[in-house]
């Protein structure tokens, strides 16, 4: 037999509260609380009607439990079946209990009132012209504005923390985005339990430690912190002094671990709180990672002086492709999320999302494919002393992706008529030919354009991202500046022949 004296607490239903001072406050339900504490928290999770003498084995907790006390017998009033009544809602999680007047009661029974008083149960007292089905309804629409307004605050919260962690101090951004969303504190722990970063206003106010709630805050962070021999879970919450706290361990065993305290703890708090570690898993795996560690240290060795040959074998690949994407079409700058996704897709983190294009360097290894949303220029597979060359051939094949709204364009290794020609004595030529022209790059670079695409104006403009009449403009320009007939085909492929030479 279960013990209903002491019964366990009940689950609490997996929908979002709504405070009972918003159903009382719904005009058209007139509903007016005449027992049990007036408290502001007072939450409920759902409706239920019950005739039942004793409801306890039916509600989940909770509930605003809804009666017209049918149930009540005539000599209720000179006993104990209110008390009793009462007490079984307040064991079961009842959040309230709502007492429908008429066709039965006219007034609310003066021990029921008592009862509640006593139990700290709020009642509420529903007038004849109120349905139950009504109130269920009220509820429910509630808990619907709850629940957009909830994926509303979280969304922008995964927004706001995944721009804060491609900005340049990452890890105190998402901190500090954290502690705002939450209102509240936060902080970063190291494997060794000493603090590495925090932000928001208690973290401002008192030193790391010097509070009981910063010392409990401490303490919970250890609990989920991995250690030998033991499995520590993943997260932990408490409350200290009526603030509310809540640790997350990052990573697979790194030992860092994520602390937030707050005061209140509104719904969608967790969720937010668990995208933050997610991205600070990300940021402090970088650099726990060996890879990551090593791409660090080629870009150390790079900014110290060392060539691009030297640092290469730390990247692990000799040859390499340069990838430039942007979005289809023409929507906006790619944003950190999808910069990000890119990079994964491909199979490289060294992505560089700059400007308008995103660059990202591709170990030969891992041929890169079209990408669902975006527009690619792939370079020939080049060494560390070619990657410069392979940067401006990435470029030259997005500008024909999006010209011909193609997904993905490579540039092209086969053998060609200039391959016949010295290098040396083409570079010079191209050089005496192009002179007029090589002090103007948007001229140079409108008139390769141009006669890639040959000779479209359309595509031409879309491919350099301007009017078709600029192009016009600037191709009539070279006509003049060379003193050549730009119609002739002749001309056109001594040209493109230089362009590409140059």
């Amino acid at each position: 037999m279960p013990d209903t004296h002491n019964p366990p607490a009940p689950p609490v239903p997996p929908t979002p509260p709504i405070p009972l001072s918003a159903l009382l406050a719904r005009e058209d339900l007139g509903l007016r609380q005449i027992a049990g504490p007036s408290d502001p928290d007072t939450v409920i999770h759902w409706a239920h009607t019950s005739e039942m003498a004793d409801p306890y084995p039916y509600l989940l907790g909770g509930e605003l439990l809804l009666t017209a006390g049918v149930h009540i017998p005539e000599a209720a009033g000179s006993g104990t079946y209110f008390d009793d009544y009462v007490s079984r809602i307040v064991a079961a999680g009842g959040a309230a209990l709502g007492f429908g007047l008429a066709p039965v009661h006219d007034t609310v029974p003066r021990a029921l009132v008592a009862a509640c008083d006593a139990y700290g149960l709020p009642l509420l007292e529903v007038p004849p012209q109120t349905t139950f089905s009504g109130v269920a309804r009220a509820v429910w629409q509630l808990m619907a504005q709850a629940r957009l307004a909830e994926l509303r605050r979280v969304t922008e919260a995964q927004q706001s923390l995944a721009a804060a962690a491609a900005r340049p101090d990452p890890v105190p951004a998402v901190l500090r985005q954290l502690a705002q969303r939450v209102g509240g504190w936060t902080v970063l722990y190291g494997p060794d339990g000493v603090e590495l970063a925090g932000a928001g206003r208690v973290a401002k106010a008192a030193p790391p430690g010097s509070t009981p709630v910063a010392r409990a805050l401490a303490e919970l962070a250890a609990v989920v912190r991995p250690g030998e021999g033991r499995t520590a879970p993943s997260s932990a919450t408490d409350t200290v002094g009526g603030v509310h706290l809540a640790a997350y361990a990052l990573g697979a065993g790194q030992g860092f671990v994520l602390g937030v305290g707050s005061a209140h703890r509104e719904p969608g708090d967790h969720t937010i709180a668990s995208v933050a570690a997610v991205l600070l898993s990300l940021l402090t795996g970088e650099h726990q990672s060996g890879s990551g560690a090593a791409r660090l240290a080629a870009l150390v060795r790079v900014l110290l002086g060392a060539s691009p040959e030297d640092v290469a074998p730390l990247l692990g690949s000799e040859r390499w492709f340069v990838v430039h994407a942007r979005p289809a079409g023409d929507g906006p700058a790619p944003d950190a999320v999808a910069t990000s996704a890119l990079g994964a897709a491909l199979g490289s983190a060294l992505v560089d999302a700059g400007g308008d294009v995103v660059r990202v360097l591709v170990p030969g290894d891992r041929e890169p494919t079209a990408q669902a949303g975006w527009a690619c220029g792939v370079s020939a597979p080049a060494g560390p002393h070619e990657w410069a060359a392979a940067d401006t051939q990435a470029a030259r094949a997005l500008a024909r992706a999006r010209a011909t709204r193609a997904p993905l364009v490579r540039h092209g290794e086969r053998p060609a008529l200039a391959d016949l020609v010295p290098p040396a004595d083409a570079e010079t030529h191209a050089r005496a030919l192009l002179a007029p022209i090589a002090a103007t790059p948007a001229l140079t670079e409108t008139l390769r354009t141009w006669l890639s695409l040959h000779g479209s104006w359309d595509r031409t403009a879309v491919a350099l991202s301007v009017h078709r009449n600029t192009v016009r403009q600037r191709i009539a320009r070279c006509a003049t500046l060379l003193g050549a007939d730009l119609d002739d085909p002749d001309v056109r492929m001594e040209l493109w022949f230089a362009l590409r030479v140059g």
